[in-house]
């Protein structure tokens, strides 16, 4: 990468966590553009170089916060000896909820923005431009899924289903402690995600 790659790399990153960290303490929508720039030490016309407006950056952020638990849980997987796509995907879970537990700032922030299409983008893109380990787990899913009976239209539905039932219990679970604590509810999000694969993949061609 050239310095001029590097500098425009930097630049982009400062205002990614600047934005994450004013939209967080501030809220988004007392966050101004003129805030962001000049918290990150950059002109405001630097923020249109690399974003349309505010919301453009929001998503841009989440999407980017999003790959990013992704890689480190696959980065993460890699290091273990584990078999299995359901054994992998628990793992993954579990890194992501234990991460998101440990930062209660990110979980609010993606829980409340997140949506089915820029999490698509957020994976899609760290497939594309990230590292090995986050192509990786991506391909395997893939991989996985075209070699049973459902489409690829089931495929993107399972992935949003479990995506969106982890995101939607486990806020409550490690904000507020409803209806469980999240290390409680654990082995009852385990046993529904094991139930929503079985409903996807016919049983002799499933199996952990």
């Amino acid at each position: 990468m050239s310095k001029v790659d590097l500098n425009k790399k930097e630049k982009k990153n400062a205002l990614l966590q600047t934005a994450f960290e004013l939209f967080t303490d501030k809220g988004f929508a007392k966050t101004t553009i003129s805030d962001i720039s000049s918290k990150a030490g950059l002109a405001k016309g630097t923020f249109y170089l690399y974003f349309k407006d505010k919301y453009d950056l929001r998503d841009i952020l989440i999407a980017h916060k999003t790959g990013q638990l992704f890689a480190e849980a696959h980065h993460a997987l890699l290091q273990e000896s584990i078999e299995g796509f359901e054994n992998q995907l628990f793992f993954v879970v579990d890194f992501i909820i234990a991460k998101l537990e440990e930062n209660p700032k990110l979980l609010q922030f993606i829980s409340k923005n997140l949506s089915w299409g820029i999490f698509r983008v957020a994976f899609e893109q760290q497939v594309a431009d990230e590292s090995e380990e986050s192509r990786e787990f991506y391909s395997y899913y893939r991989e996985l899924v075209q070699k049973s009976s459902i489409t690829d239209v089931e495929a993107e539905l399972l992935l949003f289903t479990i995506l969106e039932l982890v995101g939607s219990t486990c806020y409550s679970c490690i904000l507020y402690e409803q209806p469980l604590p999240i290390e409680e509810y654990m082995p009852y999000l385990h046993r529904s995600i094991h139930h929503i694969l079985l409903s996807y993949f016919n049983k002799n061609e499933y199996s952990q």
